[in-house]
């Protein structure tokens, strides 16, 4: 049954304007009607949720194209060539993005512990 981007908003908690955005970057598919409208599939509301979920996991759109048709419909991934060096590369990088913030908060929980020291 197809859906408009309207309906695909609505179940996903996604705004059309995302979902216009996952479309023209390459993440998501629809048919066009006569009218212009979208028309997703069944499986568009499944592919936003993967979507959503390895966005807030740190991985560019452009990983994500990659990933996706790896992507399985319980959301894990099936070992596609090139795809798990690419997501151990992203690891790496959260890694040491992860390192440099507990360094900054260090930093400034130091700061603030000398500033009420002082005061």
């Amino acid at each position: 049954m197809a859906m408009l981007i309207g309906q695909l908003a609505k179940r996903t908690g996604t705004s059309e304007r995302l979902l216009r955005y996952y479309e023209r970057v390459g993440l998501l598919t629809s048919v066009r009607q006569a009218n212009g409208y979208r028309d997703y599939d069944d499986a568009a509301e499944q592919r936003v949720r993967q979507i959503r979920s390895l966005l807030a996991a740190g991985l560019p759109t452009s990983l994500i194209r990659q990933v996706l048709p790896c992507a399985l419909a319980d959301g894990s991934l099936r070992p596609c060539p090139g795809v798990l060096d690419k997501l151990r590369a992203q690891l790496d990088r959260l890694d040491q993005r992860a390192q440099d913030l507990a360094r900054a908060r260090r930093t400034l929980h130091l700061a603030i512990t000398e500033a009420e020291r002082a005061a």
